[in-house]
């Protein structure tokens, strides 16, 4: 009898302390879903990682479990408000995400309204951030993104002429056209620029309008499910010119739709494993225990640049929280501005907008061979 009296009080200890728990809710606002949904999702295996290994933070005194709230925003813009909406009615404190610009942008005013401050993992677009104080970001811009490709296709390829193709409507995709295009003909190049509709999946006429205009490079930076076909249809009609993308082709999924191929594929990107190899080995570790980790990466364990970046970006959150010593959304706005801290992927720190504080990209090829991503040089743009 008096083991079972002291079970049943050691049971109605854990009850009571489970109880007693504090939570803090940080939004994960990405896609799941749609022609992003891929990166979304290994956007979102940085943050599940990152919590995963610091489930807790302390805040003012008080031990706060982490609970990482998902809200699925499509890769569309119609149905970013709903999911960012989602994410405000769950109280959260702190919004990561998301993996696409125009989301971001659709979503924002939901989050400014209610005061609760966003981080931009990998939305390069400068409009994310304009105007507006509640929306922060840890990766380089869209104009700096696009230099360094204009930069590595006049000088390292010794391209005179440039084809550029993105998705029309797409505030991503054109804004990177314009500012490839802009430095690109400021070094005396050439470059011609076409958009194709939502939901293409035929690219051979864009291929062909590319060879026929003596394009010495074809830039591209669409999603993964764009890319992957464009890949596969280079191949096909044996194009012999590099295909350069921007941040979102940095994924396994792109680099498998070049294995075996000639077609050469150099981006942009913000992280190359190798760079921080106690992250390598604890991220490789983890998708190698979990099959659901694994599928959403691909069904391989190559790291992402965007893993990298929303393990930063959780850490990021935690460091706002702490700052803060609240976990109200306004006083966690209030300590962003001054948050800085060493990450996988370098050092981050805001400026007076909001954006993060970078000047180096990493350029990196697809090995043909073996299907891996191999690291370039590491470029900065003056």
């Amino acid at each position: 009898m008096k083991k079972v009296l002291a079970i049943v009080l050691a049971m109605m200890l854990v009850l009571s302390a489970a109880a007693m728990a504090e939570t803090v809710k940080i939004g994960v606002f990405e896609p799941a879903s749609g022609d992003s949904g891929a990166g979304g999702k290994q956007e979102m295996l940085g943050m599940q990682y990152a919590n995963k290994e610091t489930p807790t933070v302390e805040v003012g005194g008080t031990t706060y479990d982490v609970e990482l709230v998902y809200a699925d925003n499509g890769s569309s813009t119609d149905k970013a408000p709903s999911a960012a909406q989602q994410l405000v009615s769950e109280g959260v404190s702190v919004v990561l995400g998301s993996y696409g610009s125009g989301v971001s942008i659709a979503g924002s005013q939901y989050f400014a309204d209610a005061n609760i401050p966003a981080i931009g993992v990998t939305c390069t677009n400068p409009q994310v951030t304009a105007g507006n104080s509640h929306y922060f970001r840890i990766c380089f811009l869209d104009p700096f993104q696009g230099t360094v490709l204009a930069n590595y296709a006049s000088k390292e390829l010794g391209a005179t002429v440039a084809y550029c193709l993105g998705e029309l409507g797409n505030d991503y995709d054109q804004g990177l056209l314009t500012y490839f295009k802009q430095a690109f003909e400021g070094l005396g190049g050439t470059v011609v620029t076409e958009s194709f509709p939502t939901g293409t999946a035929d690219f051979t006429s864009y291929l062909t309008n590319a060879a026929n205009y003596g394009a010495q490079v074809f830039f591209c930076p669409v999603s993964i499910a764009y890319s992957t076909q464009i890949v596969q249809q280079a191949a096909s009609q044996g194009a012999t010119f590099p295909i350069l993308g921007s941040d979102t082709l940095d994924s396994n999924v792109v680099a498998n739709a070049a294995k075996g191929t000639n077609v050469q594929v150099i981006i942009t990107t913000f992280y190359q494993e190798g760079a921080s190899p106690e992250f390598d080995e604890g991220f490789k570790a983890w998708l190698n225990e979990d099959s659901e980790a694994m599928t959403n990466n691909g069904g391989n364990d190559m790291i992402s640049a965007v893993s990298a970046m929303g393990y930063d970006a959780y850490y990021t959150a935690l460091e706002a929280l702490k700052a803060a010593g609240s976990v109200d959304s306004a006083a966690v706005l209030a300590a962003l501005p001054g948050v800085s801290l060493t990450g996988v992927s370098g050092a981050i720190a805001f400026d007076e907008v909001g954006d993060a504080i970078r000047n180096s990209a990493f350029i990196k090829k697809i090995n043909n061979e073996t299907g891996d991503w191999e690291f370039v040089t590491e470029q900065t743009v003056e």
